[in-house]
């Protein structure tokens, strides 16, 4: 990475795992790093990685080349009043919450600023992350460059076009939610027929594990991985007819979408 100085607005989780990939990945130092936040145990606990904290939000821009906005879309307004007053037209940010549009900051900030929206999702703070990013007209390849670093050095990133951001949010940003609702009834089901539930949790994580690495190398695609799973007369087949009965994929699908439409109402 370069020597630009990266400025994060919110220490939660999402800043956290950002700066700890950074910092792991030796990719700057943590005095190039600053946040603010108005919990002041956060601030202390970056203070203790050695990363810089700002008295302000605005103090953060002024100190920053790169801010990346890590607050959750109802504290946007806010937070862009805030600080508008301290920034430049060569000010880099970087918008990480759901539905936010780089035309919804560039408005709130009133400056055109170059920018990066990015939709990660919460497995970057173990360094397995899937994030989706596009970019503004107006980024360099130099600096979007360095923005897309700070997320892949947590995991995969896709590039796309800003008209399919709010849609991947359902793919990636919120579906860890999904298979963690899928895990839960699978280990109640364990419970019910008298499973010890860590003995089963244990089981379904490397469940999960293993189908993801043959959905990656296999060459299979995902009905054909279905297909040899499901014997004819066997007992997957038995719980697949159940799901199928019950429209699981038709209102997966459903759900996906009602995740893009509040996506929509977010950004407006």
């Amino acid at each position: 990475m370069c020597e630009k100085k990266i400025g994060f607005i919110g220490a939660g989780n999402m800043a956290t795992a950002i700066i700890n990939g950074i910092l792991t990945n030796k990719a700057k130092s943590a005095e190039d790093i600053c946040v603010f936040d108005p919990d002041v145990s956060k601030c202390e606990a970056m203070q203790k990685k050695g990363v810089g904290c700002a008295a302000s939000s605005a103090e953060l821009v002024e100190k920053s080349d790169i801010i990346v906005l890590a607050v959750k879309p109802q504290n946007y307004d806010e937070v862009l009043s805030s600080v508008s007053g301290a920034v430049s037209e060569s000010d880099i940010f970087v918008t990480i919450a759901a539905g936010i549009s780089i035309e919804y900051v560039r408005k709130g900030l009133g400056k055109n600023c170059p920018m990066v929206r990015v939709m990660p999702n919460t497995p970057l703070l173990l360094g397995k992350g899937a994030t989706a990013i596009c970019r503004s007209e107006n980024i360099s390849d130099a600096d979007f460059d360095e923005v897309y670093k700070m997320f892949a050095l947590s995991g995969d990133v896709a590039l796309l076009p800003e008209d399919q951001m709010n849609a991947i949010i359902a793919v990636n940003g919120s579906s860890p939610a999904y298979i963690y609702l899928f895990a839960k009834a699978m280990v109640d089901y364990a419970v019910s027929v008298g499973i010890d539930a860590a003995t089963a949790l244990s089981l379904v994580c490397k469940t999960f594990e293993g189908s993801a690495e043959m959905l990656r190398s296999s060459g299979d695609t995902p009905e054909q991985l279905i297909e040899k799973v499901c014997s004819k007369g066997g007992t997957t087949i038995e719980a697949m007819n159940v799901l199928k009965e019950k429209k699981v994929p038709e209102t997966i699908i459903e759900a996906m979408g009602a995740c893009t439409r509040r996506a929509e109402e977010l950004g407006r």
